[in-house]
């Protein structure tokens, strides 16, 4: 049998949208492991064979099939062997715009009309199997984040509720769930993402306060952050704020495991959004005061992050710039110049530095009016 390798997946899918390619995920048929070991490859794959290009670095995986044999996404035996053939491996794929497969020569193999739902704009599920991977519910909503002019076909968000109806969908692991919705918040329309889960009936099973809560327009500030090109942290700081409240924020980072620096500033931000709103009208000593609850001396950049999160989705607002002047005024005072003058009296150093910074942000107040 000849070996041949295509390129499959992803990169196909975005060279004909005329998006760029990132990674080239191959495909080979008609090889065993050791066969690709002697021709240099080196392999990684844990759950079934993958190798590294010797050159390239690209992955390239054996042809394989897949049977489910447990709820959840690691209930599944994979087979590799050089008999199985290129459409039985494109068949256990999630969409069809992503079991296409490009052979050496440029020709695109699309046995279940790929190409035709690209122009179409439509995620559809390749077979039945789809049914097997509830991680492929989160899967869709991300690409609809990426490719926000995409719908779901009716087939597929049929089968898509009847796997949240079924219990699939609780199978997930919170690190799983999470690391899809970070990247979906990372598209280009994080909305679409929560939309589609909506639709399905998945957004209660995941994140049931904001499906509680749930506000179009509100969301609609989370696709502005995407817009400005917002870290991670700010868009889900953004997309907490509609909880309106710390005690459900805090706990769907419980619940999803959100990492610290994400949990910190969506807290943050909700605990302060109000405070941030009035800023123009605060005095010196509540400003400052609230530096030092935020811990903005120690982590200013955070405290930006956090400005940048009230601010998505109202236009501009005076407000984070009258802060962050306010801020650079206070962490100019020199703690230890101030330190130092009441050296011998070292209970009185905290309120000392304190006052001085009210001081210095009371000299910006008096600028900015």
């Amino acid at each position: 049998m000849t070996m041949r390798s295509y390129i499959v997946g992803g990169a196909v899918r975005d060279a004909l949208l005329g998006l760029p390619v990132k990674d080239h995920d191959h495909v080979v048929v008609g090889a065993t492991p050791e066969q690709m070991i002697k021709a240099g490859f080196r392999a990684v794959g844990k759950d079934f064979p993958v190798f590294l290009h010797p050159q390239t670095q690209e992955e390239y995986a054996l042809a394989r099939t897949e049977r489910k044999t447990a709820p959840g996404y690691h209930g599944f035996v994979f087979h590799a062997a050089p008999d199985v053939t290129l459409e039985q491996d494109l068949v256990r794929r999630d969409l069809t715009i992503n079991a296409m497969a490009q052979a050496e020569d440029g020709s695109i193999v699309d046995p279940h009309n790929g190409r035709q739902d690209l122009q179409a704009r439509l995620f559809r599920h390749v077979s039945d199997a789809f049914a097997e991977d509830p991680v492929r519910i989160l899967r869709i909503a991300r690409f609809a984040a990426r490719l926000p002019d995409f719908t779901v076909a009716d087939s597929t968000n049929a089968l898509m509720r009847r796997m949240v109806d079924e219990g699939e969908v609780d199978a997930l692991v919170p690190e799983r769930v999470w690391q899809e919705l970070a990247r979906g918040l990372m598209e280009r329309q994080p909305s679409r993402m929560l939309e589609v889960l909506r639709d399905c009936g998945a957004l209660p099973r995941i994140l049931p306060e904001l499906d509680a809560l749930w506000n179009e327009p509100a969301l609609r500030t989370i696709d502005r952050a995407a817009t400005l090109g917002h870290p991670l942290e700010v868009r889900f700081a953004v997309l907490m704020r509609t909880l309106a409240a710390v005690e459900p924020i805090q706990a769907v980072c419980k619940r999803l495991k959100v990492p610290n620096e994400c949990r910190d500033l969506a807290v943050m931000t909700a605990r302060e959004q109000d405070e941030v709103g009035r800023a123009l009208a605060l005095p010196a000593e509540a400003i400052v005061t609230l530096f030092e609850r935020c811990d903005a001396f120690r982590k200013p950049e955070r405290f930006a992050q956090m400005l940048l999160a009230a601010g998505c989705g109202e236009g501009e607002r005076p407000q984070g710039p009258h802060l962050a002047r306010a801020l650079d005024a206070a962490r100019a005072v020199n703690a230890g110049e101030v330190a130092a003058r009441h050296a011998e009296r070292k209970t009185e150093i905290p309120g000392a530095v304190h006052a001085a910074r009210v001081e210095a942000v009371r000299q910006v107040l008096h600028q900015d009016n």
